[in-house]
């Protein structure tokens, strides 16, 4: 699933085929893809609507349009394809935008699990689903004392609650994992068992390990591509994310995976007592 360094790497690859052009006429052709408002009204009311920029909030792509604000969730295998307007429609071909320029901008989804929103403009960080959202890995506000707060009433393993996008928003699990490793704090730890000064720790790498991603353009990871033949390289910078078995660059010890809440969890048994 994309997470936040990919969604930003998708945005500027956006921007820069996207920005100033016009969406003539919209075509759906899988009515679940489109989550508010109705199927109906989201193509009428996007038609003859200009892109003025393309941005992000967690892990949804945000394009500014005239009146509205168009909202997209990539979820795990979404992505984006620029066409003929007279090409054919594949079977993972879901929305179509026919753009001023003739170009046909289609989002292609293997496993339909994406979610576009058209929002009225002014509605657009006052409700769901961005209102829902936690703050950015970058924002000031994001302090230890937030993090604090939020976390250490919770019985859940941190690894969980840094799943949470409604306490930082964008990390995903590739993230998490290195974020911890990185931090030296055991994935199992209750997060009601994090002191402030470890939650100083999270916040630091966090920004160290999303940075350093979104320069390299992201990760890799089954079928994630910012378009085509644009591909992440921070998979090659990972410390465990996918390493079960291997040895700790740190400390030598056999790297581990299990699983919490369903999600593969990678770490170093000895650097994450």
């Amino acid at each position: 699933m994309p997470e936040k360094p990919e969604v930003i790497t998708v945005s500027k690859t956006l921007e820069r085929e996207l920005l100033g052009r016009k969406i003539r006429t919209c075509h759906v052709y899988w009515d679940n893809i489109i989550a508010y408002p109705t199927c109906q009204k989201f193509i009428e009311q996007i038609q003859n609507q200009a892109i003025h920029s393309v941005t992000t909030r967690g892990k949804f792509l945000v394009l500014a349009l005239d009146d509205y604000s168009l909202l997209i969730h990539l979820r795990m295998e979404g992505k984006f394809l620029f066409r003929k307007e007279d090409d054919d429609i594949s079977k993972h071909e879901h929305v179509e935008f026919i753009l001023d320029d003739g170009r046909s901008f289609r989002y292609h989804d293997v496993r339909k699990f994406g979610k576009m929103y058209l929002i009225p403009k002014e509605d657009t960080y006052q409700v769901k689903p961005l209102s829902e959202l936690g703050y950015e890995y970058d924002d000031p506000l994001l302090t230890k004392e937030y993090l604090y707060q939020k976390i250490h009433r919770k019985s859940l393993p941190i690894k969980t609650v840094l799943l949470d996008q409604s306490i930082i928003a964008g990390i995903g699990n590739i993230y998490a994992n290195e974020i911890l490793y990185l931090s030296g704090i055991s994935p199992f730890r209750k997060a009601s068992k994090i002191t402030k000064q470890e939650c100083q720790n999270i916040i630091d790498q966090t920004i160290i390990v999303l940075n350093h991603a979104i320069t390299l353009g992201g990760t890799t990871i089954r079928s994630f591509t910012s378009e085509e033949g644009v591909h992440g390289l921070f998979q090659n910078e990972l410390y465990v994310h996918g390493k079960a078995g291997e040895a700790c660059n740190h400390c030598g010890s056999v790297l581990k995976k299990e699983f919490i809440g369903g999600r593969g969890t990678y770490y170093c048994p000895k650097c994450q007592k």
